[in-house]
């Protein structure tokens, strides 16, 4: 055994396995052993049959036995003990997963629930709004139709995200909070703003914009945020870190979620500001729907500001995070339910009332049929008719029949100029004239 500045490195071997580099430092002074740095051998040792095994557990010293009976319990043993589930939920639950369950913790158990009972709702109109396709007899809400439709879809999508922030934020749930969260309100708010825009037209009399121009006008109002979000993930996440949202500081990562929300909070503010031109119009029929709007739009201005406040407020710790965002939600979905959807589908079945359009109405009213080249078929003209029988009154109508109605015809008279003739001479029978004749 060399020694070298008072320390030597000593290679143990034992005569049933050979460990390396399983080493132990000693000091050269005291000779007292200290604890190694362990390395696990990257191969096996050759097993060598020449020397019982119980000559070979003496072979190390005591302290070398010691470390390596150390080892061998450590490599033994289990891990570190998991978290013990809290009440309400499986052992073999994940950690993430415990707000859904805990009953420590019940905003999570009731916002769930919330968003449970809202998401069914929300489906049950969907199936309704399918049936009353049919029953819907103004053609004006007809063409409504297929953009509330894209409205339901975004509330449903709405009470889906409340469980993306319930659980745990991870490299999972972060890019989808994000993500969705800017996208499926402004797909709700842009149904809205297309709706307003119609309502505006048909409550002044003016022909209402036909059903692919109103959702096209949704979607494309819509697809400014997804633009906006996809843009924003990718220079943040790096384009493949996913990890990146749990490690931002929480209040960089609140103010980066606000920011990113800029654009749907213009669409909320711009629906309900429109909402007010539709009380100006003359067809008080129109102006319910718009007052549906408007008052979606105020309470959700409220709730986003309410959360905004509370979530940008340092003195709030940031453990209460998902607990406001994801109540948000909820309160959010349920006011479009409760002040948009479910007042809209009570007036969908009500038969069109007459004091909704103009009396004259190119759009509403029935026009004449009327061609434009050939001989004009006077049956359909009542003007026409009137005339004919208020004329000489020998002209006998058929209504059914064509243009060539059927008269009486009078003797043809003599409109002639009578011309001078000579009148007859007194004379011409006097002095035997009448004779030689």
């Amino acid at each position: 055994m060399g020694e070298t500045g008072g320390d030597s490195w000593q290679r143990p071997s034992t005569a049933g396995f050979t460990v390396w580099p399983f080493a132990y430092r000693r000091s050269g002074t005291d000779g007292s052993a200290r604890r190694g740095e362990l390395r696990l051998a990257a191969s096996a040792g050759s097993v060598s049959r020449d020397v019982p095994s119980s000559q070979g557990s003496h072979a190390l010293p005591s302290h070398a036995r010691a470390a390596s009976s150390r080892f061998s319990s450590r490599a033994g043993r289990p891990g570190p003990p998991r978290m013990s589930a809290p009440g309400g939920c499986r052992s073999d639950l994940d950690s993430r997963y415990y707000r859904l369950c805990d009953l420590a913790e019940g905003w999570g158990i009731a916002l769930e629930t919330l968003a449970a009972v809202g998401a069914v709702a929300t489906v049950a109109f969907m199936f309704a709004l399918l049936v009353l396709i049919c029953k819907v007899q103004d053609s004006n809400r007809r063409k409504m139709l297929p953009t509330q439709f894209l409205f339901l879809l975004g509330v449903l999508g709405v009470f889906g995200l409340t469980f993306a922030f319930i659980i745990k934020l991870d490299g999972a749930t972060g890019p989808t909070r994000f993500f969705l969260f800017g996208v499926l309100f402004a797909i709700c708010f842009s149904c809205l703003l297309a709706h307003a825009f119609n309502l505006i037209k048909l409550v002044r009399g003016w022909k209402p914009l036909s059903w692919l121009v109103i959702l096209s006008l949704a979607v494309g109002f819509s697809l400014v945020q997804d633009v906006i979000a996809i843009e924003y993930l990718v220079l943040t996440m790096n384009r493949t870190d996913v990890n990146v949202f749990p490690e931002l500081p929480a209040p960089r990562r609140n103010e980066d979620f606000v920011m990113l929300l800029i654009y749907v909070l213009f669409l909320m503010v711009l629906t309900f500001l429109t909402s007010f031109f539709i009380f100006c119009g003359s067809f008080s029929g129109w102006k319910r729907h718009g007052a549906h709007i408007c008052f979606t739009s105020f309470l959700s201005i409220a709730v986003w500001v309410a959360w905004i406040v509370l979530l940008l407020i340092p003195d709030i710790g940031p453990e209460w995070d998902d607990t406001i965002l994801s109540t948000a939600l909820v309160a959010n979905g349920w006011v479009f339910l409760a002040f948009y959807v479910f007042p809209e589908f009570l007036r969908l079945p009500r038969q069109r009332s007459p004091t909704d359009y103009p009396v004259e109405d190119a759009f509403c009213q029935p026009q004449l049929m009327k061609q434009s080249y050939g001989v004009e078929n006077r049956a359909y003209s009542q003007e026409e008719i009137t005339q004919g029988l208020e004329g000489t009154g020998d002209t006998l109508y058929a209504p059914y029949s064509t243009h060539f109605q059927l008269q009486n015809r009078s003797p043809q008279k003599d409109f002639s100029i009578p011309r001078a003739q000579a009148p007859a001479s007194p004379y011409n029978d006097y002095e035997g004239r009448k004779g030689d004749s």
